[in-house]
């Protein structure tokens, strides 16, 4: 006999269309619009992507590869999937009143995001839960999969294949830089938030995985607020580095998100190939994990310790 339980995977969400950009971009900004030029701005760097990011087909396949996988580890459950997104609909609350109106009394949650932070991952919980407590559906929550082996075997992989692609005689002229997407330093300080330490975790383990031999930590894509973010900002620490030691070639590993989308094939393609074209080095960027087996074995393997 096998129990059904729903699957919630949260994500951030992205445009399905240009039309989606504005109220979108409204949302993230907590309902208050986007003047003229940031409206401008944001479909600029969409267009110079090929229109608009691929992250909604990824999250669907990756949510549905999530599914497949642990209906294949679990011989008693049935999960069934449901998709909720932060910033556009399919929204969150919208995917828990699906769960209810399908007769879902238990769920698994799991955010397509590998760190915890009370600002990420912990505010897609408190929705879903707060939503959930609506109609008594009980929530398993993933908080994060980052130390889970198989996350830190594919990036391992990644790593050393990259570095194959480099002369050997350049490795000790080559550095990794590992990053995530930065958030505002004082809600970091203020909930004495495990992020920073995270991300540096994962640096640490990777370097004692991989052929490496320099590493570093760097944040990305921080947002227009007016107050200091996490930093240093990977474009500013590469002219760093660069100064310093004169590194040629520069590895890129935004660990801190799962797949290719705009903070990747912009921020860092883009805005960080651009800088090292500055300098003369060599920009490179392995291949995010997507639907990579072992990513999502990964996931697999965390639900397992609190399911």
């Amino acid at each position: 006999m096998t129990k059904t339980v729903g699957l919630l995977v949260m994500a951030y969400g992205t445009p399905y269309k240009e039309s989606d950009i504005e109220p979108y971009y409204t949302d993230i900004r907590h309902g208050k619009r986007p003047s003229e030029e940031e409206l401008q701005d944001l479909k600029d760097r969409y267009e110079f992507i090929g229109g608009l990011s691929p992250l909604a087909g990824t999250t669907d396949r990756q949510a549905e590869a999530l599914t497949e996988t642990l209906n294949e580890a679990y011989s008693d459950v049935e999960f069934k999937l449901y998709l909720g997104l932060k910033h556009i609909s399919p929204y969150i609350e919208e995917a828990v009143e699906k769960m209810h109106n399908d007769g879902i009394q238990e769920a698994v949650t799991v955010v397509l995001a590998p760190h915890y932070s009370s600002f990420s991952v912990g505010s897609y919980n408190e929705r879903a839960k707060e939503e959930a407590d609506k109609y008594g559906i009980e929530l398993h929550h993933v908080k994060q999969y980052y130390h889970q082996p198989k996350f830190i075997e594919y990036w391992t992989n990644k790593i050393n294949e990259t570095l194959e692609q480099i002369p050997s005689e350049e490795h000790d002229e080559t550095i990794l830089i590992v990053s995530a997407h930065s958030l505002p330093k004082g809600l970091i300080e203020r909930n004495n938030d495990p992020y920073p330490d995270e991300l540096h975790d994962t640096m640490k383990r990777l370097e004692a995985s991989t052929n490496i031999k320099h590493v570093a930590q760097g944040w990305q894509s921080e947002g227009n607020t007016g107050t200091p973010w996490l930093g240093p900002d990977v474009q500013d620490l590469t002219r760093e580095l660069f100064e310093a030691h004169h590194y040629k070639n520069f590895i890129y590993t935004p660990v801190g998100f799962v797949c290719e989308h705009l903070e990747v094939l912009y921020d860092n393609d883009y805005e960080c190939k651009v800088v090292c074209d500055e300098l003369g080095a060599n920009y490179y960027r392995p291949d995010m994990p997507n639907t990579d087996s072992l990513f999502i074995g990964a996931i697999v393997d965390e639900i397992k310790t609190v399911f």
